[in-house]
């Protein structure tokens, strides 16, 4: 298993989308309670870089290393401390907000009356109670958003991958999600964030992706 003190760190990552490089020798190191906030145009490869780090993309080139050794070394112990939020809910209709967390959460192999107080925590925590009983299905975008990033809480794990967290939030919900991430870092956790939107993480390290976007190659004729 993973040692939950090791650094996260990328070491000159690339990304190929078909036949076009969408960056290159991108770099960092995400220690114990660290932020990493990646900005960018749309196209430069946000969602790719938390896509590599989850594991689901593979990268061109470069590689992630846990402490000192590769990630592939322990790839079951490296997933097993991730938590990747993407532009999709991933909420079920017919189920509620309720009874989404606490399947969330049991799904860790808590015991249903364990998973059942976490799940009303993480209500509390996102201002979901009033919904909480309600088929998903009735839901707005913002209460979607708050249940899917909700799940966060339910299940916990080191490194939270935030693919456009605050879309379709106010500024209320902004703040209490922002609140859940200080908590999150206090605790040991590290966080990526993926995002067009102002959102305040103190102390966060700030990769603008657009910068890392090579030069287009033209075929000579």
């Amino acid at each position: 298993m993973t040692e939950p003190s090791s650094d996260l760190i990328a070491e000159n990552l690339a990304c190929r989308r078909g036949e076009r490089m969408i960056f290159t020798g991108v770099s960092f190191r995400l220690p114990v309670g660290g932020a990493l906030v990646l900005m960018g145009t749309n196209g430069s490869g946000k969602t790719s870089l938390l896509r590599i780090l989850a594991t689901l993309l593979p990268p061109a080139a470069g590689s992630l290393l846990w402490g000192s050794a590769s990630i592939e070394a322990d790839l079951t112990g490296y997933r097993a401390r991730l938590r990747y939020v993407g532009h999709h809910d991933a909420v079920k209709p017919g189920m509620t907000p309720r009874e989404t967390l606490a399947f969330s959460a049991a799904l860790q192999g808590l015991s249903w009356r364990l998973a059942q107080r976490l799940a009303n925590a993480a209500l509390a925590t996102l201002a979901l109670e009033g919904v909480a009983d309600w088929p998903c299905r009735w839901l707005s975008a913002g209460q979607r958003r708050r249940l899917a990033l909700a799940r966060l809480l339910t299940a916990p794990a080191l490194i939270w991958l935030l693919d456009e967290p605050t879309t379709a939030l106010d500024h209320e919900s902004r703040q209490r999600f922002e609140t859940a991430i200080v908590a999150h870092r206090a605790n040991g956790g590290r966080v990526a964030v993926a995002s067009h939107q102002a959102i305040d993480i103190a102390d966060a390290t700030t990769i603008t992706l657009d910068a890392f976007t090579p030069p287009p190659r033209f075929a000579v004729c």
